[in-house]
């Protein structure tokens, strides 16, 4: 789906934050957002320097970028008048003031104490009053945690071509004693891009042996052998929504400890995806799985959330743990990915990517990475 033939789905997004701002109880005038994944959220525009301007009406918002990015600024986010200077957010703050803004809101968790300064001496020059800053945090990431259709399918291909791609390369034989986690790693990665991702969602994971037991080890020289768990940890990207999938195997035979291991992570990953309903308390949903592993005498051993958001970002709202608070929303695209690891021996996780939905569904959530859980040996 090309950038530029989602300009409603943008207006919308920004017509959403417009009302969003609108309820604060002392609303900004305007908005200006500078996070580029946000801009990027609120605009098409994909540029490495951009910024946002949103106003109280449709008709006020604008976007920033340099001279680089002119011709780009005009085909990603044409329905926006662009204005073309190197720092964005004093341009727009200064348009806004100039405008009549009282007060300007901004990402207070995009924007260093260093830039706050200088724009608020900025704002400052020449004029009897200056506009006030208002800080605004996390207003733009809480309306991504809701995916719309057109983001749902970005993450479905994402998901489709991991999927692919994994089957591949086991069907390749590259999952074999004797080949080292970077190899496989690698092959898995230009499998994905072979099956047409724009990119990989994060390094690629992954651990054999007691490697597995290190939840975020990082694909070394180290040498898959039998018996060995293989931990594989990944993702692509498509039209900038990332996929995510944990797959463990184990490699030429299977002792009893990595069968019951399994089985306990299988158990606990998916009282984990049944506990995905409109509503849910996100510690619910975690303590859904954390207990299974934890009245398994386990518990020490499961040492990160649940899960996390998924889309623009690998890692987004909401987070799925122990200690989060707030609720599940309808369309949150989220992972649930318990594991244990036991140092020295080996670990287990078992990762997919879902989306929350709605009665029309039966509140069941969409599995969206399909590659088969059942306990194999390669």
């Amino acid at each position: 789906m090309p950038v530029n033939a989602m300009t409603s789905d943008y207006r919308a997004r920004r017509d959403r934050l417009r009302s969003e701002v609108a309820e604060l109880a002392s609303p900004p005038d305007v908005v200006v957002v500078s996070d580029l994944v946000n801009v990027r959220y609120l605009s098409g525009f994909t540029g490495s320097n951009g910024a946002v301007l949103i106003g109280a009406e449709s008709s006020a918002d604008r976007i920033c970028t340099d001279g680089r990015y002119r011709t780009q600024v005009g085909e990603q986010a044409g329905d926006l008048e662009a204005l073309i200077a190197r720092d964005c957010l004093t341009e727009l703050a200064l348009h806004a003031r100039d405008a009549g803004a009282v007060t300007i809101g901004f990402e207070a968790d995009a924007v260093t104490v260093s830039s706050h300064r200088s724009l608020a001496a900025r704002l400052a020059d020449g004029v009897d009053a200056a506009p006030t800053l208002e800080p605004l945090v996390g207003a733009v990431q809480r309306l991504r945690m809701v995916k719309d259709a057109g983001e749902i399918e970005l993450l479905r291909q994402a998901c489709a071509i991991g999927d692919k791609a994994l089957g591949a390369i086991i069907e390749r034989g590259i999952i074999r004693p004797g080949a080292t986690e970077r190899e496989v790693a690698r092959s898995l990665e230009w499998e994905m891009y072979a099956l047409g991702a724009d990119d990989i969602a994060f390094e690629t994971i992954v651990a054999a042996g007691a490697n597995s037991a290190v939840p975020h080890h990082r694909p070394t020289g180290a040498t898959l052998a039998d018996g060995d768990f293989v931990k594989i940890d990944f993702g692509a990207v498509v039209g900038g929504y990332h996929s995510d999938m944990t797959r463990t195997y184990v490699l030429g035979r299977a002792a009893d400890w990595q069968r019951e291991i399994y089985d306990l992570v299988a158990t606990a990953q998916a009282a984990g995806r049944a506990a995905l309903r409109p509503g849910a308390e996100l510690r619910g949903v975690d303590a859904a799985a954390r207990s299974v592993i934890a009245d398994a005498g386990h518990g020490e051993h499961y040492v990160h959330g649940l899960g996390h958001g998924v889309g623009l970002q690998i890692h987004e709202a909401p987070g799925i743990g122990a200690l989060a608070t707030g609720t599940l929303p309808c369309g949150a695209a989220v992972t649930v990915e318990p594991g244990v690891y036991l140092p020295g021996r080996g670990g287990v996780r078992i990762e997919d990517t879902l989306v929350v939905a709605g009665p029309e569904a039966g509140d069941a959530p969409e599995l969206l990475t399909a590659t088969d859980k059942t306990f194999t040996v390669i």
